[in-house]
């Protein structure tokens, strides 16, 4: 049996207490990788009507942004960014960013988080929404990148008929970025 806190109420922890978490936590953490990954599998059986499943749409942004050039993080962003789909259907893109904020700029966890709003610009008029409701965003600084991150790789990947890249052919680059130091400053770009 594994060693357990002391404690019933955190207000009642030790140091010690909290070391063994921290220990237990970092291991735990060693395995976000494969979790992600069978999170992304997942996709491949939800969320019917459209003419590709969610993990195909996920393979077609990420090898889309790969083909274009896009960096490792962005790749990454555009492999996960509907990860929450399954679980968060209306805040899915709060729950990608989430997974991700730790391991990428501030900029791919910005349009990770706000490209459900921007995705409006294509359908929600069609629900009496307002399409425009990103507007309300145009002067950020990562405005125009969001724009292009559902513009060119996100609204364009329901293609039945598109070769994207596998699973597999990603999990490298997944792993390598998931396997960095939470918040390493070596990988953060700073707001201003």
């Amino acid at each position: 049996m594994s060693r357990v806190v002391s404690f019933r109420r955190m207000e009642d922890g030790t140091r010690e207490d909290y070391l063994l978490l921290d220990e237990s936590e970092r291991r735990y953490a060693q395995g976000l990788a494969d979790r992600v990954l069978e999170s992304l599998r997942k996709l491949d059986h939800t969320l019917y009507g459209y003419p590709v499943t969610r993990l195909q749409h996920s393979l077609q942004a990420a090898t889309r942004a790969q083909r274009a050039g896009a960096d490792e993080e962005l790749v990454v962003g555009a492999l996960l960014h509907d990860i929450g789909d399954e679980l968060a259907p209306y805040n899915h893109s709060e729950m990608a960013a989430a997974i991700l904020r730790p391991y990428v700029r501030p900029e791919v966890t910005w349009i990770v988080e706000h490209h459900g709003l921007f995705q409006n610009y294509y359908y929600v008029h069609h629900f009496g929404g307002d399409r425009h409701a990103r507007e309300r965003l145009r002067g950020h600084h990562w405005y125009e990148a969001c724009v292009h991150f559902c513009a060119a790789w996100d609204q364009c990947s329901f293609d039945p008929d598109y070769e994207s890249d596998s699973l597999e052919s990603f999990e490298p680059l997944l792993r390598r970025i998931l396997a960095r130091t939470p918040h390493d400053p070596r990988y953060q770009t700073p707001l201003a």
